[in-house]
This record gives structure tokens, C-alpha cells and sequence, in this order.
């Protein structure tokens, strides 16, 4: 690829230091992403800069207009503090008539709000767990076309936040304090799904309007105890201590028979055109023992650390850190937006 200027986009208080030294591991581990995007792009020769956004997109026009970015590469994950208010920012891009990485608007607007995405999936008959949702500020009534043990989360909220053992509930009254603690801590709707047992699938897919389907990654739960719901909770994701307890581990899926592989391809291109996903993004699937395939959300620009699962299982693909990263520009570049259709 060509040596581009790109203006790298992240939350304000994750803009990364040059270096490492320093620095604790816990400190590291809130700006990773930014750090291993920013200090690759510049090795292999991009011109880079870092820019933080909080709650005005003023800096950001600035920066366009005067430095003339030939690429954003976009690492934003809120505005303002607000999940769903990351589209905003991307569709700003749109109106500058800026090219960015990652996913376009619509599809951020409908892969963010999960209420919406499962109903997408209903319509478009792709296997979802049944579910409903607990609008705030209304009544509390126990479904009656779904069935207990339930999973309770957020409809908007990422990264597993406000996931944990007591989301699964077994019974009513486990059901009302869940979703009042996603009603009064994390300030949304919350979403009841039936818990399906079995193996927790991910697969990464990247492309416009031609995809492709990176290798099958699978969330290993280690010895956890059969007391506990193997799912993947904020400490389950997030914290090495628990994981290093239980042996959690990530890795490529071992095993699956070649028509669960074809039907997890299958899946996941459906989920992509569905959603009207561009960029790169990832399909979170249970496999069931019985071998039945549910897909539990789609996640537009996930993580890209390059240590996460997506850059992982890219690497198996064979395809390194760099590339990945160039590889996801060059999508960015090529993404047929509204504004080139008219202004070319």
C-alpha cells in the first residue's frame, strides 16, 4: 500500500504515550488498541497522527481541513459517553466527504442497538435465542413465550459491561433485580434472551461489497466450575487474574465438522448484508451440543488490539498485524459512501 496520512480517531483519554516504558500493566491495557494501531501504522511508514474526541467534533473538522487526512482510521467507541453516539461521528465523516475505517452509520446504528439487530435477525429468519425486551420507566411482567434460565444485558452497551454470573437468572424474581440493575446502573433497556448451552463461537468477517470470512475463534472456559454459566462476563473478557485462576483461554476452534463451518460462513455473510455492514466486524454464535447454531449479536469494529481475537485470527489466516491494519484502510478507501455516488 501507498504510505498514506492518516488521522487516527480515539476517545480523548486513550490517546497513547510513544512508548511503553513507564507504565503499568493496567495502565497499558486501557489504551492498547490506540498504542498497537498508532506505533504500527507509523512503523511500516504512514504518516500519523493521533487526535481525541470527547464532545465536540470541533477538533476534528479542524484537523480534516487542515492537515487533509487521505484516511481516518476511526478507534471511537462512544461520543460523549454515549455507545450509540459513535455513528454520529462517523456520519460527520460522511458529510466532510472524508473516507474512515470501519463500519458506515447504518450499519453502526443497527449492529449498536441490539433490540433492533435481533429483530433484523427475525425477519430475516437468521437463529437467534428467543427473546423480549424491558423497556425503562414500564411495568415489570414475566414473559410467557420464553423460557427460563435467562440472560439479561444491556441493549446497547459493548465489551461485556454489566455482564456477569448473576445476568443468567432462574427465575422471576432473579429477572426483576437484573433488569433493574441494567435499569439504574447502566441507564438502558435491557435485553432477556433464553441462555443457550454450549460453545461460544467467533468469526470475524471484513469487506465491502466482497467478504471474507476470517478462521473460526472459540472462547475456551478453562475449569470453571459447572456452578457457574460459561459466558463471557467483564471478568471472563477483561480481567488476566480470573483468567490465569480458570485457564479462559481464545484460540482457533478445533473440531467442527465441516457443515457447522459451512453453515457459520453461511451465517455470518447474512449477518454482514443484513445489517449493511462494511469494514470489518465480528458474529458471536453459540454452537449447541446437539449442533444447532444461534448467533447472540454482531459486533461492527471490534477490537483491534493486536493481541485481541480479531487480529488473531487473522494471523491464522495469514495475515499479520500490519497487513490487517492496511488491509482495513484500503476497505475504508474503497467504501462506496452516498457522497461519491453524487460528487464522485
Amino acid at each position: 500500500m501507498r504510505k498514506l496520512r492518516a488521522l487516527v480517531v480515539c476517545h480523548a483519554s486513550l490517546v497513547p504515550p510513544d512508548s511503553l516504558e513507564g507504565h503499568t500493566e493496567k495502565q497499558i491495557d486501557e489504551w492498547r488498541t490506540e498504542f498497537d494501531v498508532l506505533s504500527t501504522l507509523r512503523r511500516i511508514g504512514h504518516e500519523v497522527r493521533p487526535l481525541g474526541v470527547l464532545d465536540s467534533l470541533t477538533e476534528l473538522r479542524g484537523a480534516v481541513a487542515d492537515w487533509q487526512p487521505q484516511i481516518v482510521f476511526n478507534l471511537l467507541e462512544e461520543f460523549d459517553g454515549i455507545v450509540t453516539y459513535d455513528q454520529h461521528v462517523v456520519a460527520f465523516l460522511e458529510l466532510l466527504r472524508q473516507p474512515y475505517t470501519g463500519c458506515n452509520p447504518r450499519g453502526l446504528l443497527l449492529s449498536r442497538d441490539k433490540s433492533l439487530c435481533k429483530q433484523l435477525f427475525a425477519y430475516h429468519r437468521i437463529p437467534t435465542p428467543r427473546f423480549t425486551v424491558f423497556r425503562r420507566n414500564a411495568k415489570f411482567r414475566v414473559p410467557r413465550k420464553i423460557r427460563f434460565p435467562l440472560f439479561v444485558k444491556s441493549t446497547t452497551d459493548d465489551a461485556s459491561l454489566g455482564i456477569a454470573q448473576a445476568s443468567v437468572v432462574d427465575g422471576a424474581e432473579r429477572l426483576r433485580e437484573r433488569v433493574s440493575f441494567v435499569h439504574e446502573q447502566l441507564k438502558s433497556d435491557a435485553l432477556v434472551e433464553e441462555y443457550v448451552e454450549g460453545r461460544e463461537l467467533y468469526v470475524g468477517v471484513m469487506g465491502n461489497e466482497r467478504l471474507t470470512r476470517l478462521p473460526v475463534w472459540e472462547m475456551g472456559f478453562g475449569s470453571m466450575p459447572e456452578s457457574l454459566a460459561t459466558i463471557a462476563t467483564r471478568k471472563v473478557k477483561w480481567d488476566r487474574r480470573y483468567q490465569a485462576k480458570y485457564g479462559i483461554t481464545t484460540g482457533a476452534a478445533e473440531d467442527l465438522p465441516p457443515p457447522v463451518l459451512a453453515r457459520l460462513d453461511r451465517l455470518s455473510r447474512r449477518i454482514y448484508r443484513a445489517l449493511g455492514l462494511s469494514g470489518y466486524a465480528r458474529m458471536d454464535f453459540r454452537l449447541t451440543p446437539a449442533g444447532e447454531i444461534y448467533v447472540l449479536e454482531a459486533n461492527a469494529n471490534p477490537n483491534l488490539a493486536a493481541d485481541e481475537d480479531f487480529a488473531a485470527s487473522a494471523r491464522a489466516a495469514n495475515v499479520d498485524y500490519a497487513d490487517l491494519l492496511e488491509r482495513i484502510m484500503g476497505l475504508g478507501l474503497g467504501y462506496q459512501a452516498e457522497w461519491r455516488a453524487t460528487y464522485g
